[in-house]
């Protein structure tokens, strides 16, 4: 299995150069190769699920590479409208899944197969005395977001106007990040006091490190996960057996690493 995780300006092209590279290289099982190279792009907050989950795929298709690219939804579409190659496409929001629906190359056996919720986080010693949601409208306070377009920073937006404190906690904004990932890492690092990001990305691996304010229901926003496979994809069939292993024996790892069923 690899791992590939492009930024969301300039690293799609470089992204798209390595992958097209790469794919010429190794033929993605063309003949004379007797293995197959599945790519599958997925929202950020999927890495350590998705990784897990594409481990027990390899082990079940022993001739088969999963090679997983790992972004922010929106780079990950404007990748495959660009002619990146990939098979499987998991997005963090039905918009961007709509996008390369309707904008090219189109999406075959879609299905929604995970919900997520956000929470507040700060780092332990909670310096800018976060313990609400409100709170982040206080002056002074250092707020750090997935960008605008991010499915994440998107939600994170939505989240604020029903609280009724963007305009106030926005001015509080010292970074747009490329992903919710990146949003972690400034938390983590002390560079910000308090950021949005998805429940699911307070893993076991920072759990520890980070301090979670939960956000209210009436405020809070559902992100729906929907997959499916790319129409131009060189391996349709393999792609499909990937959807129906996410929607399958996957629906128990997606739960233990704290996503919510399908609608």
């Amino acid at each position: 299995m690899r791992r590939d995780r492009p930024s969301r300006h300039g690293g799609i092209v470089g992204a798209l150069a390595v992958l097209l590279l790469a794919g010429a290289c190794a033929g993605r099982g063309s003949a004379g190769s007797d293995r197959r190279e599945l790519v599958v792009l997925a929202a950020a907050s999927l890495t350590e699920a998705f990784e897990e989950i594409g481990a027990n795929f390899e082990q079940e298709h022993p001739r088969v590479t999963v090679t997983f690219s790992f972004g922010p939804s929106d780079g990950l579409a404007a990748q495959i409208r660009e002619g990146a190659p990939a098979d499987v496409f998991a997005s963090a929001s039905p918009s961007w899944m709509d996008d390369v629906e309707e904008n090219g190359p189109g999406i075959l056996h879609r299905a929604d197969f995970a919900r997520n919720l956000l929470v507040v986080i700060t780092p332990p010693d909670d310096p800018g005395h976060v313990s609400t949601l409100k709170d982040l409208a206080r002056p002074g306070l250092r707020l750090v977001l997935a960008a605008p377009g991010v499915p994440a920073g998107d939600y994170a937006r939505q989240i604020l106007e029903r609280a009724g404190i963007a305009d106030r906690a926005l001015a509080n904004l010292v970074s747009n990040e490329e992903d919710v990932k990146a949003v972690v890492q400034k938390v983590l690092l002390g560079e910000a006091d308090a950021g949005i990001v998805y429940r699911t990305d307070v893993t076991p691996a920072v759990e520890d490190t980070l301090r979670t304010v939960e956000i209210p229901a009436e405020a809070n926003v559902i992100a729906v996960y929907p997959i499916g496979v790319v129409a131009s994809s060189e391996h349709p069939t393999l792609a499909r057996a990937f959807v129906e292993e996410v929607l399958g024996p996957g629906q128990e790892i997606l739960r233990r690493y704290g996503f919510l069923p399908p609608p």
